[in-house]
């Protein structure tokens, strides 16, 4: 088959699918923006990136630069029919940036698979979870209605899609689910695996190993969705309790869902400015954003793993220390629940008591949770049982692509 990939960050979530698709013997493209640097596995196309869209309705304008997007993409898939002549047998594209409104146009005859990572909903989900971060629950709704646009025009005009989670999948009203067939993108248990060799050099000279006494923290961004604020604001009792502890923070200063702090200029810098005076912050290390071989060595040496999320997309960062053997301590969010139970592989709290995530964060670093070391196999059993990248995801992700070509689209 001639398969086109559709990411503006490709490749994503397509990392280990689209190469894997390739060897199998069919013709692989991405479709993704001119400014997107990453490295990828196979051939790129680009298209130019949007400029700014001048729209006087602030409700409209997310729509009016998904609609932007897409008619860019489109564009450049014009080209890609009319100079090259290549047609795809099947269009596999993320619908969060609306590239793949228009491309049912350009090739009618195509199979359209979207990547449904979550619809966004004005209650029950991230809008309105956290109170301190609420400032006009009426807009905030309104905003989240008109976001949705373009996410439900591309799940109502494809063939089929796919998302990574059941409570993703969840977020869709009953109506759209049929359409949807869940298969976690997959982890990669061959690499990411306990190591007790791990070694991280951190930026003051100071090595860390594994079995040292150390608290990781993932997000892309540090912000509150990922729970930063509710993490920092339980660190100060977690560092006094804990004299020997060390706590690495992965992740950047900007936003990556939801809005900047009004008063500082970034969670990081508000949230220590909160606790000036309560924090030794020799024992505080804040990493940015780091390799992923980094990254890989962070949650390796750790002892305790916190992981934080409002109702929202499940991080990779979870899944991925659990395929570590991490001990998790985690929220007691629904998306987390779908993949941690208390006492069975990891420890949930409720997301806003500090005071129980202090505790637990305390008690795993102090080594007295006699349950530890079946908690951490159980993580990673979690993992091979059922979001392996090699034995579980890939192979169904292959399946379910192939079959949505043109006779099966089956390849030798």
């Amino acid at each position: 088959m001639n398969i086109l990939f559709v990411h503006q960050n490709y490749p994503a979530q397509f990392t280990h699918l689209a190469p894997a698709l390739q060897r199998r013997g069919h013709r692989v493209l991405a479709l993704t923006t001119q400014s997107n640097d990453r490295p990828g596995p196979v051939k790129f196309v680009r298209y130019p990136d949007p400029a700014e869209v001048n729209c006087s309705q602030p409700l409209a304008r997310p729509y009016a630069e998904h609609v932007e997007r897409g008619y860019l993409a489109a564009r450049a898939a014009r080209a890609l029919r009319d100079r090259h002549g290549f047609t795809p047998d099947v269009i596999f594209g993320h619908s969060g940036w609306g590239e793949t409104l228009f491309l049912r146009e350009i090739w009618p005859q195509a199979r359209l698979l979207i990547y449904a990572e979550l619809l966004y909903r004005p209650r029950g989900q991230d809008v309105g979870f956290d109170p301190e971060m609420t400032r006009d629950a009426d807009l905030s709704r309104f905003a989240t209605v008109a976001r949705n646009a373009h996410l439900a025009l591309g799940i109502l005009d494809c063939d089929a899609a796919l998302a990574p989670t059941r409570y993703q999948a969840a977020s869709f009203p009953p109506e759209l689910q049929s359409r949807i067939t869940t298969i976690h993108d997959g982890i990669d248990s061959r690499i990411m695996r306990p190591n007790p060799q791990a070694r991280v050099t951190l930026p003051n000279g100071g090595v860390l190993s594994a079995g040292d006494e150390v608290l990781t923290y993932v997000a892309r961004s540090l912000e509150p969705y990922r729970g930063f604020h509710v993490f920092m604001r339980a660190l100060p009792a977690v560092l006094a309790a804990r004299p020997d502890a060390q706590v690495l923070i992965i992740g950047g200063d900007g936003v990556s869902y939801g809005g900047k702090p009004p008063d500082a200029e970034s969670w990081k810098a508000k949230m220590l400015a909160e606790l000036d005076g309560q924090l030794d912050l020799s024992r505080l290390h804040f990493l940015g954003r780091t390799s992923y071989a980094d990254y890989r060595r962070v949650i390796q040496v750790g002892r305790v793993h916190c992981y934080l999320t409002y109702p929202f997309v499940l991080s990779w960062s979870l899944t991925e220390a659990m395929s570590a053997g991490a001990y998790i301590v985690a929220s007691d969010t629904e998306p987390v629940r779908e993949v941690i139970r208390d006492g069975e592989n990891g420890r949930l709290v409720p997301f806003f008591d500090t005071g129980a995530l202090s505790s637990a964060l305390i008690r795993g670093l102090a080594l007295q949770d006699d349950r530890a070391d079946d908690l951490r196999r159980a993580a990673r059993q979690t993992i091979l049982n059922g979001y392996d990248l090699h034995g579980h995801s890939l192979p169904r992700l292959i399946d379910w692509v192939e079959s949505h070509g043109p006779a099966g689209g089956q390849a030798g």
